[in-house]
This record gives structure tokens, C-alpha cells and sequence, in this order.
């Protein structure tokens, strides 16, 4: 996702009406949409929202196995085969 930049990505709500159609042609970086001055929302290309939610999720799950470390909910790598090989027989059946 390229960097906003607040000379070129700002537009009026007025205007976004007016020109939808070029300014989500010419989408290709997040745009701010402002009403009465003040911003109202982020428009993003679809492309830049999928990688938003990947980058979230990636996070998430970041913060998820620090948890687990900080837990002490470690396997070591004779207790991870043996957790996927029954996974892989639970599976099966």
C-alpha cells in the first residue's frame, strides 16, 4: 500500500460525488473523503484492503504465539510430530 499524502489524497465529499467514477478509476493509493472539512472515511483499492487485513491477521497471529511463548504453551519438535500425526490420524478416520 503506497503512503498517503495529504496534498494529493484528500478530497471533499462534494467532489467524490461528482467524480466517483475517475477517482476510483485513478484509485491507487488510500484517499481521505472529507465532509463540512473534516475527514469522514478512507477509500482504499481492493488490492491495498487485502493487504491491510493480511497484515492484520499476520499480527494477530504474532501476538498470539507471543502469548503462548509467555504462557510457557511450547511443544518441542518430538511433541509437534506427534501432535500432527494424530491430527493427521483424527483426520483420516
Amino acid at each position: 500500500m503506497k503512503p498517503l499524502s495529504i496534498a494529493e489524497g484528500v478530497v471533499p465529499l462534494g467532489d467524490f460525488k461528482n467524480h466517483a467514477a475517475r477517482y476510483l478509476k485513478n484509485l491507487d493509493s488510500p484517499m481521505v473523503i472529507t465532509q463540512n472539512g473534516r475527514p469522514a472515511g478512507v477509500l482504499l483499492s481492493p488490492a491495498d484492503y487485502d493487504q491491510l487485513t493480511a497484515r492484520q491477521l499476520f499480527l494477530e497471529s504474532l501476538a498470539a504465539g507471543l502469548a503462548d511463548a509467555e504462557e510457557g504453551r511450547l511443544l518441542n519438535g518430538q511433541e509437534l510430530q506427534t501432535e500432527l500425526q494424530m491430527a493427521r490420524e483424527r483426520r483420516g478416520r
